[in-house]
């Protein structure tokens, strides 16, 4: 199956509609620009790849043009590391951005450009009050803001302060740069927000060559008008920051067209466009699944914290985690289109998403048999130095995959499940005097079991009908029961990592007064097994590799821990069947 993204076959949702309505006015020409603009001060989840799907998903449809840029404004948490997860991740997705690359710190120069404009046309000024200060004068939802001592300073006097916060001669939050738009506003972002802040710390692309930063909500708006962006697409929490992102593009295009700039300043400023052709922003419902936290505040604590394995661990949300854990960008990307884009918050059920995965795996993964729980099956009347090999197929819908050899001995591994002594009567496994089919091999009737001095059954014993060889009989007795195995002198040891959902409440973002989100922590999300026995096929498997094993889940061999024919490290991506209600009954 193809990683390439293939169009979806739907309604089309309301940003589309938009966007054919656009076209069809001759709004933007013929042109489609979008972009997917994360921070690099954490890793992607699960919400941000709805974002991907929609931007890159929309680039493909209109073959138009997606931008990756990365909004680094904030150099206190911005990193490398994040960068290029960032990059591995979408491409991981399946979508590539080409050479249309690109960074805020690309426009630092420009942003600086555009404050000063806005500073000589009278719509920004510098301002000496604290933090605090800002917030006790902003007002509140019910009272207007009261204006800034510092408003109505002359334009001389900011350029110049503005000049020396750029020069470093003030510390850390002793200055800002405010736009000057209304202070009565009702939408309180609009009470003469904060364009720059003072950071005296280094930059991972540019060093220490600035100690003033762009706030997010200039920064982004600007970057969108200077690529060409036609439609800003976001998620709902920005929608009341919409207003400021108008004033910031139509403030800049006004300046343009008058006496303040200058006339070789047009090209700096990305001049030409009219209000019309400029960058709009739209806003969709962000991702909410049920079970789990997307906040990336709560991700980073986290891991800091040591509740999980790092960033990709296999029970995080984020893209590496689902990534590492098995999922597939097929099952992903089949998730993203299947929720839809939508204007009002909902939750989504996790199980959609295990849904879509499972319907991915059914399809393409191998299947091989493998034991976790093991003990040990005789077969008395099999020749002690008796073999057999049975070509088995890798998938039992698909024969173009192809067979694999599997060997058989007398004393094989069975899961201990498949037995018990004292049986209910709808048990169609082994118990003493009951015949089962072992997969693709032989009838096996149970004759009894041995134990150690505790009780423990250390092994079962049955005998074998050498006429039923690859599990069929021709006598037409049909069994009920069928259990995998593998040979013990064959099978290949491994350790298996099962995973659950790393919560075990439905809402863990809100979970009740009182407790926090790391109270409802699952503490059974992880079981680590170490003597699994596993058919010797999977012993030079590759990692990354998906595979099911037959009768318990899908699997994948890790891509960190497992080498073939070292170490085998199998992470469980998904159950064949949903376990939520099991866990949400025990927390």
């Amino acid at each position: 199956m193809s990683n390439k993204p293939e169009a979806p076959e739907k309604g089309k949702d309301f940003v589309r509609q938009i966007i054919d309505k656009d076209l069809e006015n001759g709004k933007y020409g013929d042109r489609v620009v979008t972009r997917f603009p994360p921070e690099p001060n954490g890793y992607l989840h699960i919400g941000h790849a709805k974002s991907i799907c929609l931007n890159f998903g929309i680039a493909r449809d209109y073959d138009g043009q997606c931008n990756l840029r990365f909004d680094d404004t904030n150099p206190v948490k911005e990193d490398t590391e994040y960068v290029d997860s960032i990059k591995e991740d979408v491409r991981w997705l399946g979508f590539d951005w080409g050479e249309n690359q690109f960074y805020a710190s690309d426009y630092f120069e420009r942003f600086y450009a555009v404050a000063e404009l806005f500073i000589r046309a009278g719509k920004a000024y510098v301002d000496d009050l604290s933090a605090e200060e800002i917030r006790e004068y902003r007002g509140t939802l019910k009272e207007p803001g009261k204006e800034s001592p510092y408003r109505d300073r002359p334009v001389e006097e900011n350029l110049d302060l503005f000049r020396r916060m750029k020069d470093g001669e003030f510390g850390d939050g002793e200055r800002v740069l405010r736009a000057k738009i209304d202070m009565a506003s009702p939408n309180v972002v609009l009470r003469d927000p904060t364009l720059y802040r003072i950071k005296h710390a280094d930059h991972h692309r540019t060093g220490d060559a600035w100690c003033i930063y762009p706030m997010y909500d200039f920064a982004h708006c600007l970057s969108d008008y200077f690529e060409g962006i036609t439609h800003s697409i976001c998620t709902l929490e920005f929608e009341n920051n919409r207003p400021l992102y108008d004033w910031v593009l139509d403030t800049l295009i006004e300046c343009i067209g008058s006496e303040t700039c200058g006339e070789n300043e047009t090209e700096v400023f990305g001049g030409g466009a009219t209000t019309q052709e400029r960058p709009y922003q739209y806003e969709f419902a962000r991702l909410n699944i049920s079970g789990t936290v997307l906040s990336k505040r709560k991700l980073i604590q986290l891991v800091q914290e040591g509740h999980v394995d790092g960033w990709d661990d296999p029970r995080m949300p984020t893209i590496s985690g689902f990534r590492r854990r098995g999922y597939t960008p097929e099952s992903i990307r089949d998730f993203c289109d299947r929720i839809g884009v939508a204007k009002a918050d909902s939750m989504v059920e996790y199980a959609l998403l295990e849904h879509c995965v499972r319907q991915d795996l059914n399809e393409r993964a191998p299947r091989y048999l493998g034991v976790l729980d093991p003990v040990r099956l005789i077969i008395e009347n099999y020749p002690e130095d008796g073999e057999d090999v049975f070509e088995m197929p890798l998938h039992p819908e698909d024969e173009s995959v192809g067979t694999r050899k599997v060997p058989f001995g007398r004393e094989l591994i069975i899961d201990r499940a498949d037995f018990m002594e004292d049986a209910p009567k709808k048990y169609f496994r082994l118990t003493p005097g009951k015949e089962v089919r072992l997969r693709f091999a032989y009838y096996v009737t149970c004759t009894g079991c041995d134990k150690d001095e505790n009780g423990i059954i250390t092994a079962v014993r049955c005998t074998y009908d050498p006429a039923t060889r690859g599990g069929w009989s021709d006598d037409g007795r049909k069994v009920k029961g069928t259990i995998h195995w593998v040979s013990a002198k064959h099978a290949a040891k491994a350790e298996v990592r099962l995973y659950e959902r790393l919560f075990s409440e439905d809402r863990p973002g809100n979970p009740g007064e009182g407790r926090t989100f790391t109270d409802c922590l699952n503490p059974d999300s992880k079981e680590v097994r170490t003597e699994c026995f596993v058919e010797p096929a999977l012993a030079d498997i590759e990692p990354g590799t998906h595979f099911q094993f037959e009768r318990t889940g899908y699997f994948i061999a890790d891509a960190k821990d497992h080498t073939p024919g070292e170490k085998l490290v199998f992470n469980r991506t998904a159950t064949l069947r949903d376990s939520w209600a099991k866990i949400a009954k025990k927390g």
